[in-house]
């Protein structure tokens, strides 16, 4: 499959569309276009095993053309002037202009630039083995993987298996609403949906949770107008077939969403400022501030419910920052909700694309406190070579033993700080300005060794002189006899 996205990438960019982000635009508008088939081909099934008819159908019967695997087999021309002229309007305009696809298709266009292309594109797209929905997703994460230019003005992708890590460290279950307030292509979200197929099989026998699922449990936000509809798509082909995502920055006015939220996963711009009028005075009651990695943290204060749980990835200024606003809304954290953890990450886990040391925080607002010991985890691999290529390396992976340690804390009190992880008091961590950085606190046992008196030592190195000394004169002496 990996050979067929890269000769599918191949072909977009020998005919012209070098862009990775025009690219994947394209790819996700077709996915959308052969999705609608899909579901199509599905409520058609349904409804001859039954005996009904199609119940609420995508398309008209004057809109079979429409379909994909009707035009699919068209000549190259009459393909490419369908797709202009009929069914990219279609898309835009399906079920309203409230309906998931309208909302999160309504700038399609396409931009793919000659018949041929087109004609290739599709038939290589259609060979592509979709099937199943783990395939699906793991076709279009292999896709957006591809996505280089990522990275840029801040932004970059959360590599999965750390967003699978934080998804199984904070266990989702089906109740939770959950939300990314900076989703980008909405891993997060995705990797807390395979959490719940994976540990709650039984939940999709339920008519209510599958409502819940597809339409109510996960949400996101994010400004960017393209990575919408690529967070879209990717939810659709994991099965949540109406996300709920904003088109807009979380932390400026408009978005006014208040306790809504039982679980949030994020990894939010860091290394940026806003200018202090754009920013939403319900987040500048919380801190004073226009860095954005501070106002997200108070952004998820804002949104979760009472007993909502969070993991955020912030930067390790973050951790021991000393002006006002850093060490104010780190002791608002501690000190009015509940910190339970600090999971120090190496620099390299975002090359190539950033070299920041980062560190997860994982917390509970309760809004009357609750901090008593903050668990500390060292990760020093993340099963990845930390340099820009990234290559795999199985035998340097602390991700399975920081699972394995989370999921039995009460042995991890007895650790001593000398060890890769342990907990340390609250109070002590007030008493050191609630400064949240390891290295604070861990402990390094040094290796005693005894050497030998300084005039021995120089004994040795005299009589080596003397060695050298005579081994000099002895080639002196044969250079000169030659």
């Amino acid at each position: 499959m990996k050979s067929s996205i890269d000769n599918l990438w191949l072909r977009f960019h020998t005919g012209g569309v070098t862009n990775p982000m025009d690219v994947i635009k394209q790819i996700t508008y077709l996915l959308f276009i052969k999705r609608l088939d899909d579901l199509e081909n599905a409520k058609e099934s349904k409804a001859r095993t039954l005996g009904k008819p199609v119940e609420n159908p995508i398309f008209g019967k004057d809109q079979q053309e429409l379909r994909w695997s009707q035009f699919k087999n068209l000549e190259a021309q009459a393909m490419f002037d369908l797709m202009r002229t009929k069914v990219f309007d279609f898309i835009k305009t399906l079920g309203g202009k409230d309906s998931a696809f309208a909302k999160y298709m309504k700038n399609a266009y396409l931009a793919v630039p000659s018949p041929v292309v087109l004609e290739q594109v599709v038939s290589m797209i259609s060979a592509i083995p979709m099937e199943d929905m783990d395939t699906k997703g793991d076709v279009y994460e292999y896709m957006l993987s591809k996505l280089s230019t990522s990275g840029d003005n801040g932004q970059f992708r959360t590599p999965r298996h750390i967003t699978k890590m934080m998804a199984q460290l904070m266990k989702p279950t089906p109740e939770d609403v959950v939300c990314d307030p900076a989703c980008g292509s909405a891993g997060f979200l995705v990797s807390v949906s395979e959490y719940i197929r994976e540990h709650y099989e039984q939940a999709f026998y339920d008519k209510k949770f599958v409502e819940h699922y597809k339409n109510n449990m996960f949400h996101g936000c994010e400004f960017d107008e393209t990575m919408i509809a690529i967070s879209a798509m990717n939810l659709m082909l994991h099965g949540v077939e109406n996300p709920d995502l904003y088109e807009k920055s979380a932390l400026e006015d408009g978005y006014d969403i208040v306790e809504k939220y039982s679980l949030v996963l994020a990894n939010p711009p860091f290394k940026g400022s806003l200018e202090a009028s754009s920013v939403a005075k319900s987040l500048t009651g919380i801190v004073k501030t226009k860095k954005t990695e501070l106002l997200f943290l108070a952004l998820m204060l804002r949104i979760l419910k009472t007993g909502g749980r969070c993991a955020v990835i912030v930067p390790d200024g973050v951790l021991f920052g000393s002006d006002k606003a850093a060490v104010g809304i780190r002791q608002t954290i501690i000190d009015q909700q509940k910190l339970e953890a600090v999971i120090s990450m190496p620099s390299g886990v975002f090359k190539p694309y950033a070299g920041v040391s980062t560190a997860i925080l994982i917390f509970t607002k309760t809004e009357s406190g609750g901090t008593d010991h903050v668990w500390f985890y060292d990760m020093h691999a993340d099963g990845f070579a930390l340099n820009d290529k990234r290559t795999p390396t199985p035998d340097a992976d602390d991700i399975p033993d920081i699972l394995n340690r989370w999921n039995n804390l009460e042995a991890e009190r007895t650790r001593t700080r000398l060890d890769q992880s342990f907990f340390v008091p609250a109070q002590e961590i007030r008493d050191n300005n609630y400064d949240l950085s390891i290295n604070k606190y861990k402990e390094v046992e040094y290796e005693h060794k005894t050497y030998d008196v300084p005039d021995l030592i120089l004994k040795r190195l005299s009589e080596i002189d003397k060695d050298i000394a005579k081994v000099t004169s002895e080639l002196k002496h044969l250079i000169t006899q030659q």
